[in-house]
């Protein structure tokens, strides 16, 4: 005689980057243990993977060709209807430095923010323009994996680059070779290097305040949690 099988209930939710509604189930025990097994390597790729495993198995998504953004979101939420909404963690605070409090957080109040002056057009000069795309999962662990910060940095913005336009004439990524790519980059003056960048420190981004009392010196600071990392027990 076979064994019961359970049937794990479904949800929606809306992708932050298209609107677009999808479902998604809660991670399964079997599941839980490959995100457990990476938290405990404490190796980024590794949870990185885990949580592309877990969202694969629970939306039919492929979880590597997603914004980071979307992919933080759909995960919070998967996490949220599969062992509860509420989350402790231990935060240090800012004004010693030392202190540890422990706080609770709702990760319903936790969402996707974007800056007001965010824009996916940078305009370099009167007739120089680039229209940036937002870079997906596998492209945001093959640029910041074993590399330093810089040449991680670099490499985002050679990915990024969706289009450049000179006038009237259009120059698309998958036309574009990237040599041509990283020549054109290193073209670039102080200012226009910036306005780049700012796409990237603008874009959507798991982000939550929160308020913390240190309970020896009576301060109390506000602490910025931003990315997957901050919202893991």
């Amino acid at each position: 005689m076979a064994l019961p099988k359970l049937n794990a209930p479904t949800h929606t939710l809306v992708l932050p980057s298209t609107g677009e509604e999808i479902k998604y189930r809660p991670f399964l025990v079997k599941e839980q243990k490959i995100l457990l097994m990476a938290q405990q390597g404490g190796d980024e790729k590794e949870i990185a993977d885990a949580m592309v495993t877990i969202i694969n198995n629970c939306t039919g998504l492929d979880a590597n060709n997603l914004p980071m953004f979307d992919v933080e979101y759909i995960f919070i939420k998967i996490r949220g209807k599969s062992v509860g909404d509420i989350i402790e963690l231990n935060l240090i605070c800012p004004d010693d430095e030392v202190t540890q409090v422990p706080i609770k957080l709702d990760l319903n109040d936790v969402d996707i923010q974007i800056s007001e002056d965010h824009k996916n057009e940078i305009q370099l000069t009167d007739e120089i323009k680039l229209v940036m795309k937002y870079p997906v999962m596998k492209e945001t662990i093959q640029n910041t994996t074993g590399t330093d910060e810089v040449d991680g940095t670099f490499k985002m913005l050679h990915t990024c680059i969706s289009e450049i336009h000179n006038g009237d004439e259009i120059f698309h990524r998958v036309d574009m070779k990237i040599e041509e790519v990283k020549e054109f980059v290193e073209s670039l003056n102080t200012l226009q290097f910036n306005s780049l960048l700012a796409f990237f420190q603008t874009m959507p981004k798991l982000r939550h305040f929160v308020e913390v009392t240190n309970p020896k010196t009576g301060v109390t600071s506000e602490i910025l949690l931003e990315g997957m990392q901050s919202f893991l027990e």
